[in-house]
């Protein structure tokens, strides 16, 4: 026997011959993970920064950078402006005839530092929200800058559309819908007073963190009228990339509406139908 064939001889793992015992495996020994293997587990299940490590007394240069990056998009997200003929937008817009109109917050200023008045549609936009849209819809949709426009430009291309057809699957009647620039969640108040809608939603942009400034909300509200309080109002939160995807908060929001439309109500007192693991 030449010199490899022993060497593959003494490798190869033992045969049992026909009518002896077998031979059992080799114990193979369990290989536990390294911290960097643990660290990296960690980091991939939430967009917090945890376990960043530092220099001496500081992040380290590359934490520090990202840090500062994402603060940065932070602060443009609060103040971008809300523009349905932006490249984002636009094929939206013309697709469903978008329009927007002004909350009763004349300015950015106004609005970050009167949270009241944003949640009310000024007396121009009253005029011609009830010009524009019917009354009496099943579904009225609404969208908000709220915090982040930037939230609204990145997610509602890919959700909107898909809510609209599941609704009109349904054999809802679709009101006609709109954006608010300056806009609270107690906008929602004004528009169910005004168009008499069953249930509005209001897709609107998050408050923006150092996690991410491209986040959005679906606030849902079962025939709102003013002193309605969040009480009365359902949510599905956290639509983004790394949280619940537009597909999955469509379908969210839709078994909501039917739900409400079979309780005759919504708020705290309205549990979601089938919701995903980490609510339950």
């Amino acid at each position: 026997m030449s010199a490899p064939e022993a060497v593959s001889e003494a490798v190869r793992e033992p045969v049992s011959e026909p009518g002896s015992e077998p031979v059992p495996e080799p114990v193979r020994e369990p290989v536990s993970p390294t911290a960097a293997d643990l660290l990296a587990a960690a980091r991939a299940r939430t967009p917090a920064r945890i376990f960043v490590g530092r220099a001496g007394t500081s992040y380290r240069t590359a934490d520090l950078l990202a840090l500062r990056a994402d603060h940065a998009a932070a602060r443009d997200a609060v103040d971008a402006a809300l523009d349905l003929d932006s490249p984002a937008l636009a094929a939206l817009t013309e697709a469903y005839g978008l329009f927007a109109v002004d909350s009763a917050a004349p300015d950015r200023g106004t609005y970050l530092r009167r949270p009241d008045l944003g949640r009310r549609l000024s007396a121009a936009a009253r005029d011609e929200v009830a010009a524009r849209c019917p009354p009496g819809a099943d579904l009225q949709v609404v969208i908000g800058d709220g915090l982040s426009a930037t939230a609204v430009d990145a997610q509602l291309p890919a959700l909107l559309p898909v809510l609209l057809d599941g609704a009109r699957e349904r054999g809802w009647s679709v009101g006609q819908g709109f954006a608010v620039r300056q806009c609270r969640v107690g906008i929602l108040n004004d528009v169910g007073a005004l168009l008499d809608a069953d249930a509005v939603v209001l897709l609107v942009g998050e408050r923006p963190g150092l996690a991410t400034a491209r986040s959005l909300s679906a606030y849902l509200a079962w025939r709102p009228r003013p002193g309605h309080t969040d009480a009365e109002r359902n949510l599905v939160s956290n639509i983004h990339d790394r949280g619940t995807p537009p597909a999955a908060a469509v379908a969210r929001v839709l078994r909501l509406v039917e739900a409400m439309r079979a309780a005759g109500h919504s708020g705290f007192a309205l549990k979601e139908p089938d919701p995903p693991p980490a609510l339950t």
